[in-house]
Protein backbone atom coordinates (compact mmCIF):
# COMPACT_ATOMS: atom_id res chain seq x y z
CA UNK A 1 0.00 0.00 0.00
CA UNK A 2 1.04 3.74 -0.41
CA UNK A 3 2.92 5.39 2.26
CA UNK A 4 0.94 8.12 3.25
CA UNK A 5 2.85 10.84 6.21
CA UNK A 6 1.17 13.15 8.52
CA UNK A 7 3.85 16.19 9.52
CA UNK A 8 4.12 16.97 13.51
CA UNK A 9 5.97 19.63 14.90
CA UNK A 10 8.77 17.05 15.82
CA UNK A 11 9.27 14.51 12.83
CA UNK A 12 7.11 12.76 10.83
CA UNK A 13 4.67 9.68 11.09
CA UNK A 14 4.38 7.55 8.56
CA UNK A 15 0.90 5.39 7.79
CA UNK A 16 -0.92 3.54 5.43
CA UNK A 17 -5.03 3.07 5.00
CA UNK A 18 -7.60 0.42 3.97
CA UNK A 19 -11.23 0.18 3.87
CA UNK A 20 -13.87 1.46 2.56
CA UNK A 21 -13.63 5.45 3.42
CA UNK A 22 -16.86 5.71 4.72
CA UNK A 23 -16.22 3.42 7.32
CA UNK A 24 -16.05 3.96 10.83
CA UNK A 25 -11.99 5.18 11.85
CA UNK A 26 -9.77 2.38 13.49
CA UNK A 27 -5.98 3.48 14.09
CA UNK A 28 -3.37 1.05 15.18
CA UNK A 29 -0.44 1.47 16.41
CA UNK A 30 2.45 -1.16 17.22
CA UNK A 31 4.55 -2.05 20.06
CA UNK A 32 8.60 -1.53 20.49
CA UNK A 33 10.93 -2.72 17.93
CA UNK A 34 8.24 -2.97 15.37
CA UNK A 35 6.54 -1.52 12.13
CA UNK A 36 3.16 -1.37 11.57
CA UNK A 37 2.98 -4.71 9.30
CA UNK A 38 2.70 -6.26 12.15
CA UNK A 39 -0.71 -5.60 11.67
CA UNK A 40 -0.94 -7.08 8.25
CA UNK A 41 -3.94 -9.67 9.14
CA UNK A 42 -5.89 -7.70 11.54
CA UNK A 43 -5.59 -4.54 8.87
CA UNK A 44 -7.46 -6.67 6.55
CA UNK A 45 -9.56 -8.29 9.11
CA UNK A 46 -10.98 -4.64 10.27
CA UNK A 47 -11.28 -3.89 6.66
CA UNK A 48 -13.12 -6.22 5.17
CA UNK A 49 -15.59 -5.54 8.23
CA UNK A 50 -15.96 -2.35 7.23
CA UNK A 51 -13.52 -0.29 9.00
CA UNK A 52 -11.21 2.68 7.75
CA UNK A 53 -7.83 1.54 9.06
CA UNK A 54 -4.59 3.43 9.52
CA UNK A 55 -1.86 1.35 10.90
CA UNK A 56 1.13 4.05 11.55
CA UNK A 57 4.56 3.35 12.07
CA UNK A 58 5.34 4.59 15.88
CA UNK A 59 8.40 7.37 16.08
CA UNK A 60 11.58 6.28 15.14
CA UNK A 61 10.38 2.80 13.28
CA UNK A 62 9.34 1.43 10.13
CA UNK A 63 9.07 4.37 7.71
CA UNK A 64 8.80 7.36 9.88
CA UNK A 65 11.70 10.15 10.50
CA UNK A 66 14.44 9.49 13.24
CA UNK A 67 15.70 12.08 15.36
CA UNK A 68 12.12 12.53 17.86
CA UNK A 69 13.12 13.89 21.19
CA UNK A 70 11.86 11.39 22.63
CA UNK A 71 9.79 8.32 23.02
CA UNK A 72 7.61 8.56 26.17
CA UNK A 73 3.83 7.26 26.09
CA UNK A 74 2.70 10.25 25.87
CA UNK A 75 4.93 11.27 23.12
CA UNK A 76 3.74 8.72 20.46
CA UNK A 77 -0.09 8.93 22.14
CA UNK A 78 0.47 12.58 21.12
CA UNK A 79 1.16 11.32 17.54
CA UNK A 80 -1.18 9.16 17.80
CA UNK A 81 -4.26 11.57 18.82
CA UNK A 82 -2.67 13.67 15.83
CA UNK A 83 -3.39 11.22 13.34
CA UNK A 84 -6.99 10.42 14.38
CA UNK A 85 -7.73 14.10 14.06
CA UNK A 86 -5.99 14.51 10.72
CA UNK A 87 -7.95 11.45 9.94
CA UNK A 88 -11.40 12.84 10.78
CA UNK A 89 -12.05 10.70 13.97
CA UNK A 90 -12.98 9.75 16.50
CA UNK A 91 -11.53 6.60 16.01
CA UNK A 92 -11.14 2.94 17.44
CA UNK A 93 -7.68 2.52 18.91
CA UNK A 94 -6.12 -0.48 18.18
CA UNK A 95 -2.73 -0.65 20.37
CA UNK A 96 -0.29 -3.64 20.98
CA UNK A 97 2.40 -3.94 23.86
CA UNK A 98 3.81 -0.65 24.96
CA UNK A 99 1.85 1.10 22.06
CA UNK A 100 -1.31 0.13 24.59
CA UNK A 101 -0.29 2.48 27.22
CA UNK A 102 -0.11 5.58 24.40
CA UNK A 103 -3.82 4.23 23.24
CA UNK A 104 -5.02 4.31 27.20
CA UNK A 105 -3.31 7.86 27.27
CA UNK A 106 -5.09 9.06 24.35
CA UNK A 107 -8.63 7.77 25.38
CA UNK A 108 -8.00 9.17 29.11
CA UNK A 109 -6.34 12.59 28.04
CA UNK A 110 -9.39 12.74 24.80
CA UNK A 111 -12.25 10.71 24.92
CA UNK A 112 -14.09 12.52 22.76
CA UNK A 113 -11.93 10.77 20.02
CA UNK A 114 -12.09 7.80 21.16
CA UNK A 115 -15.18 5.04 20.28
CA UNK A 116 -13.37 1.79 21.38
CA UNK A 117 -10.20 0.52 22.61
CA UNK A 118 -8.30 -3.06 21.44
CA UNK A 119 -5.30 -3.62 23.90
CA UNK A 120 -3.36 -6.56 22.53
CA UNK A 121 -0.21 -7.88 24.99
CA UNK A 122 -0.69 -4.68 27.80
CA UNK A 123 0.64 -4.12 30.64
CA UNK A 124 -1.32 -3.71 34.04
CA UNK A 125 1.54 -1.47 35.45
CA UNK A 126 1.77 -3.52 38.64
CA UNK A 127 1.89 -7.03 37.16
CA UNK A 128 5.75 -7.80 37.63
CA UNK A 129 7.42 -8.39 34.70
CA UNK A 130 10.06 -10.86 34.62
CA UNK A 131 13.42 -9.82 35.50
CA UNK A 132 15.14 -12.00 33.34
CA UNK A 133 12.84 -10.21 30.28
CA UNK A 134 14.19 -6.45 31.04
CA UNK A 135 17.99 -7.95 31.11
CA UNK A 136 16.76 -9.70 27.94
CA UNK A 137 15.64 -6.85 26.31
CA UNK A 138 18.42 -4.58 26.70
CA UNK A 139 20.77 -7.27 25.94
CA UNK A 140 18.84 -7.88 22.32
CA UNK A 141 17.79 -4.09 21.94
CA UNK A 142 21.62 -3.56 20.49
CA UNK A 143 21.44 -5.76 17.80
CA UNK A 144 18.54 -6.03 15.29
CA UNK A 145 19.70 -10.00 14.65
CA UNK A 146 18.73 -10.58 18.29
CA UNK A 147 15.69 -8.53 18.68
CA UNK A 148 14.59 -10.64 15.52
CA UNK A 149 15.46 -13.61 17.84
CA UNK A 150 13.89 -12.92 20.93
CA UNK A 151 10.80 -11.77 18.20
CA UNK A 152 10.48 -15.11 16.90
CA UNK A 153 10.33 -16.72 20.32
CA UNK A 154 7.41 -14.67 21.29
CA UNK A 155 5.60 -17.17 18.49
CA UNK A 156 5.45 -20.12 20.39
CA UNK A 157 2.91 -22.19 19.26
CA UNK A 158 2.38 -20.87 15.51
CA UNK A 159 4.27 -18.46 12.82
CA UNK A 160 2.38 -17.06 10.03
CA UNK A 161 3.50 -18.51 6.46
CA UNK A 162 5.20 -15.12 5.84
CA UNK A 163 7.47 -14.71 9.04
CA UNK A 164 10.83 -15.10 7.23
CA UNK A 165 10.16 -12.07 4.94
CA UNK A 166 8.90 -10.42 7.72
CA UNK A 167 11.40 -10.59 10.22
CA UNK A 168 13.90 -9.94 7.49
CA UNK A 169 12.64 -6.68 6.78
CA UNK A 170 11.96 -5.98 9.84
CA UNK A 171 15.77 -6.65 10.78
CA UNK A 172 16.60 -4.31 7.90
CA UNK A 173 14.21 -1.67 8.84
CA UNK A 174 16.13 -1.68 12.36
CA UNK A 175 19.13 -1.07 10.78
CA UNK A 176 18.86 1.73 9.57
CA UNK A 177 20.45 5.11 11.15
CA UNK A 178 18.97 6.38 14.23
CA UNK A 179 16.04 2.83 14.40
CA UNK A 180 17.76 1.11 16.93
CA UNK A 181 17.61 4.24 19.19
CA UNK A 182 13.65 4.14 19.03
CA UNK A 183 14.17 0.73 20.29
CA UNK A 184 16.76 1.27 23.24
CA UNK A 185 14.79 4.42 24.30
CA UNK A 186 11.41 2.36 24.51
CA UNK A 187 13.19 -0.41 26.75
CA UNK A 188 14.22 1.68 29.56
CA UNK A 189 10.71 3.31 29.72
CA UNK A 190 8.66 2.91 32.72
CA UNK A 191 4.80 1.97 32.41
CA UNK A 192 4.17 2.95 36.00
CA UNK A 193 2.11 6.26 34.81
CA UNK A 194 0.21 3.85 32.87
CA UNK A 195 -1.88 2.77 36.49
CA UNK A 196 -3.69 5.91 37.19
CA UNK A 197 -4.56 6.35 33.85
CA UNK A 198 -7.17 2.75 32.80
CA UNK A 199 -9.50 4.23 35.68
CA UNK A 200 -10.33 6.81 32.88
CA UNK A 201 -10.44 4.77 29.76
CA UNK A 202 -14.40 5.06 30.20
CA UNK A 203 -15.01 3.51 26.26
CA UNK A 204 -15.92 0.00 25.69
CA UNK A 205 -12.54 -2.04 25.71
CA UNK A 206 -11.42 -5.31 24.68
CA UNK A 207 -8.55 -6.78 26.58
CA UNK A 208 -6.82 -9.82 24.28
CA UNK A 209 -3.79 -11.62 25.99
CA UNK A 210 -2.24 -14.81 24.51
CA UNK A 211 -2.16 -17.71 27.33
CA UNK A 212 1.52 -18.16 26.74
CA UNK A 213 2.88 -14.54 26.86
CA UNK A 214 6.05 -14.89 28.09
CA UNK A 215 6.13 -11.57 29.27
CA UNK A 216 4.50 -12.35 32.71
CA UNK A 217 4.41 -15.05 35.48
CA UNK A 218 0.32 -15.52 34.51
CA UNK A 219 -0.69 -13.80 31.53
CA UNK A 220 -4.10 -14.71 31.94
CA UNK A 221 -4.08 -13.03 35.27
CA UNK A 222 -2.01 -9.94 33.78
CA UNK A 223 -5.48 -9.70 31.25
CA UNK A 224 -7.89 -10.01 34.16
CA UNK A 225 -5.93 -7.39 36.34
CA UNK A 226 -6.16 -4.57 33.01
CA UNK A 227 -9.96 -5.65 33.24
CA UNK A 228 -10.48 -4.69 36.40
CA UNK A 229 -8.98 -1.34 36.18
CA UNK A 230 -10.59 -0.18 33.09
CA UNK A 231 -13.37 2.01 33.99
CA UNK A 232 -15.76 1.28 31.36
CA UNK A 233 -17.43 -2.18 30.00
CA UNK A 234 -14.78 -4.96 29.36
CA UNK A 235 -14.28 -7.78 27.40
CA UNK A 236 -11.44 -10.32 27.42
CA UNK A 237 -10.33 -12.39 25.07
CA UNK A 238 -7.65 -15.17 25.64
CA UNK A 239 -6.11 -16.43 22.59
CA UNK A 240 -4.95 -20.27 23.93
CA UNK A 241 -1.50 -21.03 23.33
CA UNK A 242 -0.68 -17.62 21.66
CA UNK A 243 2.40 -15.74 22.48
CA UNK A 244 2.80 -11.97 22.59
CA UNK A 245 1.91 -11.32 18.89
CA UNK A 246 -1.58 -13.61 19.13
CA UNK A 247 -3.02 -10.83 16.35
CA UNK A 248 -0.03 -12.49 14.07
CA UNK A 249 1.16 -15.86 15.72
CA UNK A 250 -2.71 -16.96 15.41
CA UNK A 251 -4.48 -14.28 13.00
CA UNK A 252 -7.85 -15.57 12.31
CA UNK A 253 -8.86 -16.51 15.36
CA UNK A 254 -7.37 -13.56 17.08
CA UNK A 255 -9.46 -10.97 14.67
CA UNK A 256 -12.79 -13.20 14.44
CA UNK A 257 -12.76 -12.99 18.53
CA UNK A 258 -12.11 -9.20 18.48
CA UNK A 259 -15.02 -8.60 16.09
CA UNK A 260 -17.20 -10.70 17.84
CA UNK A 261 -15.98 -8.61 21.04
CA UNK A 262 -16.32 -5.38 19.48
CA UNK A 263 -20.20 -6.18 18.74
CA UNK A 264 -20.46 -6.88 22.73
CA UNK A 265 -20.09 -3.43 23.21
CA UNK A 266 -20.82 -1.24 20.34
CA UNK A 267 -19.72 2.37 20.42
CA UNK A 268 -22.58 4.90 19.86
CA UNK A 269 -21.36 5.88 16.39
CA UNK A 270 -20.82 1.97 15.51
Amino acid sequence: MRTLFLETADGRIAYETSGPVDGPLAVLVHGMGDTRATYRFLARRLAGAGFRVAAMDVRGYGESSTGWPDHDVASVGADLLALVRHLGGPALLVGHSIGCASAVWVAAEAPAEVTELVLIGSFSGEGRIKAWMKALSRAVGRSAFLWAMFVRSSYPTAKPDDFGSYLKELKANLREPGRAAALRAQIELSLSGVVTRYSEVTCPTVVVMGTKDQDFPDATAEAHLIASKLGGPVEVVLVEGAGHYPHAEMPGDTADRVLRALTLHPAPSL
